[in-house]
């Protein structure tokens, strides 16, 4: 085999359809630990028609052990948290730490939304990072277009921009978020998972091959290069032996550190660095638009948006360091008065997610006698909030309570903060960096610091503190990892070009 891909999410697709465009004559495995839930491998949940198809794929992605309600933490369908260890003495911890399993990972299930980085949240040490970014919406078919008939979507950007933009520099004033997301003539929406990312060339190509319910327990190594996998069949229980030339771990931000900490493979940033943004949400009603958005929509003819409508982004800046999402819902998210009617898209979900003060004591713990239930080193979490993440806690706080009163009503008393791990966006685990200095995983191009062969990917790589969506960064930086793959990978005599 020339290259094993770990994991089948958004970033282990990437490498899947880089290299099948780039390389047809490679041989490529990719090996996902949970089921297949739906065809294509990787479709999105949400394009599951039947609500009983959709609610049945979800309960598939939740692991091996069924989840304890008892304990109160906060869950979505579709993903199972870190059972214990999520919490220390003293510590915040992040109660809420949750993984999918399934093809697809984190991509079947995800907002789909994919804004782009600004400011410090910028890598500054990859030059081509927006050509790279380009390449990832292509990738994602992302579109800030999707939601262009949704009711009242023009009201609310203009709301919030007379309330933001005017401190805001060009390219981060209010805005449409861009998402992964296309809508048919009719009004439907279609949501890219990992399917959209392995497109036709992954599909319809000979050499590669897509193992589910198929777990990589350990990487082998031989003289400091990595030679292939151990796979165990979770459906007979069986262990084989596959080798390959190259390997990408992208499993996700929790467990492409454990599998190389399990292989052995432990420089010192692995684990480290942690970040979880913290997220605050609010709702709002807008007032005085039903009349005002009647006449727009019959004046441009435009289809109206079912279900959730228009969603708009308030990036981040370095002077107001979180990212705001900013959705449309068909009912409210708290109770109204029995008799009160609820126009599509005037109910308003707003969520800030806060930039993390990075910290090296932010860290994933294995345990070299405890395991899990797939048979790898347990997890302990160690995570703190320092003071100035509780001052953005509170600016968020103040700035979500400013956006709601621009557009109306707000619904509620207070804005909420979500216990930590609810955002999804768990980085800095197998971080980048343009050195190998001891604060890093892997270079600029992916490749594991010391390990000639092994390559990681996912949202773990990034390296910034980030307060927005880390999906479209994530698949940009495995574009990277795949082109130099594609470009250095020896041909063999006798295959394709």
């Amino acid at each position: 085999m020339d290259v094993a891909i770990v994991g089948s999410g958004p970033t282990g697709a990437a490498y899947a359809r880089v290299l099948s465009e780039l390389r047809p004559d490679l041989e490529l495995v990719s090996f996902e630990a949970g089921p297949l839930l739906a065809d294509p491998p990787g479709l999105h949940v949400k394009n599951i028609a039947d609500a009983e198809e959709r609610a049945a794929a979800q309960r598939r992605s939740e692991g091996l052990v069924a989840s304890d309600s008892e304990d109160r933490r906060l869950r979505r369908a579709g993903t199972h948290l870190l059972p214990d260890g999520f919490q220390q003495p003293g510590e915040d911890g992040i109660p809420s730490l949750a993984m999918s399993s399934n093809v697809g990972g984190m991509g079947a299930h995800w907002t789909a939304a994919c804004p782009r980085p600004g400011d410090s949240e910028v890598i500054g040490f990859i030059d081509n990072l927006d050509e790279l970014l380009d390449e990832a919406e292509r990738l994602l078919g992302v579109s800030t277009h999707a939601f262009d008939g949704a009711p009242f979507a023009d009201e609310v950007r203009a709301r919030l921009g007379r309330a933001f933009d005017d401190s805001r520099p060009t390219g981060r004033k209010v805005q449409p978020m861009p998402l992964a997301v296309q809508t048919r003539d009719d009004g439907r929406v279609t949501w890219s998972g990992s399917d959209v990312v392995y497109g036709d060339a992954t599909r319809s190509n000979p050499r590669h091959s897509l193992f589910p319910e198929a777990q990589v327990r350990v990487l082998r190594l031989e003289d400091g290069c990595v030679s292939g996998v151990v796979v165990r069949d979770l459906q007979d229980g069986t262990e084989h032996y596959v080798a390959a030339g190259q390997v990408v771990v992208a499993a996700d931000a929790v467990r492409t550190p454990q599998l190389l900490w399990a292989s052995g493979i432990r420089p010192r940033a692995l684990g480290r660095y942690l970040n979880d943004q913290s997220q605050v949400i609010f709702a709002a009603r807008l007032r005085d638009v039903v009349a005002a958005d009647a006449a727009e929509g019959k004046a441009s003819g435009k289809p109206r948006i079912a279900r959730q409508s228009g969603v708009s982004w308030v990036p981040f800046t370095d002077a107001e360091p979180f990212h705001g999402q900013v959705m449309q819902l068909d009912a409210s998210p708290v109770p109204l008065a029995p008799d009160d009617v609820v126009e599509p898209g005037s109910i308003v979900g707003l969520g800030w997610f806060c930039a993390k003060d990075l910290q090296e004591t932010d860290r994933l713990e294995f345990d070299d006698e405890q395991t899990d239930a797939y048979g790898m080193p347990a997890i302990r979490v160690h995570y703190t909030l320092t003071d100035r993440d509780l001052a953005a806690l509170e600016q968020a706080r103040q700035t979500v309570r400013k956006a709601a009163e621009a557009l109306g009503e707000p619904l509620d008393a207070d804005p909420i903060t979500l216990p930590p791990g609810a955002s999804l966006h768990y980085q800095g685990t197998a971080r980048m960096g343009a050195t190998d200095d001891g604060t890093s995983v892997c270079d600029p191009l992916s490749r594991v610091w010391g390990v000639d062969g092994l390559r990681v990917a996912g949202n773990g790589l990034i390296p910034t503190s980030t307060a927005c969506n880390p999906t479209l960064t994530s698949v940009a930086l495995a574009v990277a990892g795949a082109r130099d793959i594609a470009s250095t990978y020896p041909k063999q005599e006798g295959t394709l070009p």
